[in-house]
This record gives C-alpha cells, sequence and structure tokens, in this order.
C-alpha cells in the first residue's frame, strides 16, 4: 500500500475535527484553508438532481441526444458516472424526465384550457393562445432545440414527446372549433387539420424568429403577432355574420396591436432586441 505524504497524514479527516483544532488552538492554518476548499461539496438527493438536470440541459441543447454521453454530464456535474445512473438509470430516462419537467414548469396546457374555458369572442380567444405560446416560448429556446434534436435524429422520444404533450393542445382545441362548426359560427371543416392550421402559423413564427435568428433583423410585438395571426386564421374560419364581425370591430383591435407593437421593423445584423418574437 503507498505510503500517504506527510501533508495528507497532518490533515484532518472531516470538518468537526477541523472544526475542533480551529477552536483549540484559534487558528487556522493554509494547510486547513487548502483541505477545506478540496473537500467535496455534499449535496442532498434533490439537489443532486438538480445539479444533473441543469448540467444535461446545456449540454443536449448544444449537441443533441446522440452527441451528448453521460461521462461528460457527469464529469462537467463533478460527478462520476455510478453516481449520475443512481438518479437517472439510463440517458433516455435522464433526456425523457428533462423535457417533462421543462414542460411542466411552464404550465402551458393548464393555461390554454383555461383560455378555452373562459371564453369571450373568438378574436380573443385565439389571440390569448397565440400570446400563450408566443411569450412563454420565447423564454425557453432550449426546450425547443431538445425536441428538434430528438425529431432530427428520430428518436422514438420525439413520437412520445408528442404523444404526451403536444396531441393534448389539438385536441383541446380542435374540440372547440367542433362546436363553432355545429354553433354555425365557423365554416364545416375539419376540426382537427385546422387546430393544427392555427397553431402551426404559432408555432413556425417562433421558430423563425428564435432558432433561425430573423429576430437579429425584424422586431416583433407578441401582442400584435398574436393578433395578426388570430385575424388571418378566422377569416378563412369564420362565416356569415360572425365573418363581417371580424373585420369591423375585432379589425380594430388587430390594427391597435400592430401600431402599438411597430411590427416588422427592421434591424441591423447582429443587433438584439429585447421581449420580441
Amino acid at each position: 500500500m503507498p505510503k500517504r505524504s506527510p501533508l495528507y497524514t497532518s490533515l484532518p479527516h472531516s470538518v468537526p475535527t477541523i472544526l475542533r483544532a480551529i477552536r483549540l488552538t484559534g487558528k487556522v492554518s493554509i494547510h486547513l484553508l487548502s483541505y477545506i476548499s478540496l473537500m467535496p461539496v455534499r449535496l442532498s438527493s434533490l439537489d443532486r438532481r438538480r445539479q444533473i438536470l441543469r448540467t444535461a440541459s446545456g449540454i443536449f441543447a448544444r449537441r443533441g441526444y446522440r452527441g451528448t454521453t453521460t461521462r461528460e454530464i457527469a464529469e462537467r456535474a463533478g460527478i462520476n458516472e455510478a453516481l449520475l445512473f443512481r438518479h437517472f438509470p439510463s440517458k433516455e430516462k435522464l433526456y425523457w424526465t428533462l423535457i417533462e419537467e421543462l414542460c411542466s414548469a411552464r404550465g402551458r396546457r393548464q393555461n390554454i384550457s383555461k383560455i378555452l374555458e373562459a371564453g369571450g369572442t373568438d378574436m380573443e380567444v385565439f389571440t390569448a393562445i397565440a400570446r400563450e405560446m408566443l411569450v412563454r416560448n420565447a423564454r425557453d429556446t432550449e426546450l425547443t432545440r431538445l425536441l428538434w434534436f430528438t425529431a432530427l435524429e428520430s428518436h422514438t422520444l420525439s413520437q412520445r414527446f408528442f404523444r404526451t404533450f403536444i396531441a393534448v393542445y389539438y385536441e383541446e382545441l380542435a374540440a372547440y372549433i367542433r362546436r363553432r362548426v355545429r354553433e354555425g359560427a365557423f365554416r364545416n371543416v375539419d376540426p382537427l387539420l385546422s387546430a393544427r392550421g392555427f397553431l402551426g402559423m404559432v408555432v413556425y413564427h417562433f421558430l423563425v424568429q428564435e432558432l433561425f435568428g430573423a429576430r437579429k433583423f425584424q422586431k416583433f410585438d407578441p401582442e400584435a403577432v398574436a393578433a395578426t395571426m388570430a385575424e388571418i386564421w378566422l377569416n378563412g374560419m369564420q362565416s356569415g355574420a360572425a365573418h363581417a364581425n371580424l373585420n369591423g370591430a375585432n379589425r380594430a383591435i388587430a390594427n391597435q396591436a400592430i401600431l402599438n407593437g411597430h411590427n416588422g421593423n427592421h434591424a441591423r445584423a447582429g443587433k438584439r432586441f429585447n421581449h420580441e418574437n
């Protein structure tokens, strides 16, 4: 067995021992301070789990699922792989937990359900849904990057995400559209495809601005974008008197939002704007 150095054997081996030495001598040696600085920080199980998720999130968002290894995550988190696997049995489990927590933290599903339940005019409902998607998405491009990587890599987690989190948006909005069709307010079109069409407009705008970098060149106010997209979609959906009303009073809502937001202002390349979508 190799001999320990005199410095190692002379140092105390626990925090209580260090504290007792300080109380007895009233002094703190350089050796003690060096030893304390090198001692590993012990985290609670919950804090360690959060630390691993934070570390993994940044690496996954930059390199994707396939380009990231659990060894790298463990090294960045300052732990070994064995400890990582005690918290997350596999890389897939770690990735899915990360997606679940990011989605749950935003509560978007509950917020959209509340908007649909609260009611109001069609313009108010669809503007509120678009606003919810735009404002909350803009605060978290990391989640979007994670999801794009899973889709591009054809990972089964992409399909699982759609079934768990996305399909319910389409179904809830389709139920609202189906009811409005029965009431004669909307044209007789496929409710699910119509829901996909509306949400697709909103999501695509976000992707262009955030992932493809368009926000460096043009500034758009989220409120104006939400109102404009709701109006465009409703112009194609509403029938008869409802369509006429949209072109009247509700048109003023979209116009005011555009004026307030100064939509479409060009920016110099590389210049960023705050609170833009």
